[in-house]
């Protein structure tokens, strides 16, 4: 019961809230999105080769380091619900949304295709389980968003550099 009028709370009335199964179930598959972004994405940064290399290069750790910093940020969100998240490379390979990430080199118009393709799966990943996530924790939506308005911004930029006007 709220606090009113001074009224004093027990212990035993303070317990905190409490990740719902479905809410931690997806929140895990965002974490698992993201951090298979993050690999993928470090893949994509050591193999990339081709005219504008650099320029990919530098970009895609930037991906990288906000995917990382997302699912870390979604993970301990899980935590400070009383959910448990699984970032084990098992875990990420067998249930992550994502396509499989070609071996070897590849040129700079191949990746930013491929890396476009991920950060849009992702984003997809996000948005599909958003309003599921909104309908029991708010809070917990509102970082969706800005991980939301990142991924879309990442996207944006990586796909223009095979577009021509």
């Amino acid at each position: 019961m709220a606090a009113s009028g001074g009224s004093r709370r027990s212990e035993s009335d303070v317990a905190g809230f409490t990740a719902a199964p479905q809410l931690a179930q997806a929140l895990q598959q965002i974490v698992v999105d993201l951090v298979e972004l993050h690999l993928q994405g470090k893949q994509a940064h050591w193999n990339v080769v081709g005219h504008n290399f650099r320029d990919l290069h530098l970009q895609l750790d930037q991906i990288v380091d906000d995917a990382r910093e997302s699912a870390d940020t979604i993970a301990e969100r899980m935590r400070a619900l009383a959910a448990i998240p699984d970032g084990r490379s098992e875990t990420v390979a067998a249930t992550t949304t994502l396509p499989a990430f070609p071996a070897g080199e590849a040129s700079v118009s191949a990746v930013v295709d491929l890396i476009t393709a991920r950060l849009r799966a992702t984003i997809d990943t996000l948005r599909t389980l958003h309003d599921q996530v909104d309908g029991e924790d708010p809070s917990t939506a509102d970082l969706l968003h800005a991980i939301i308005d990142s991924l879309e911004k990442h996207a944006w930029m990586v796909s223009a550099e095979n577009r021509s006007a």
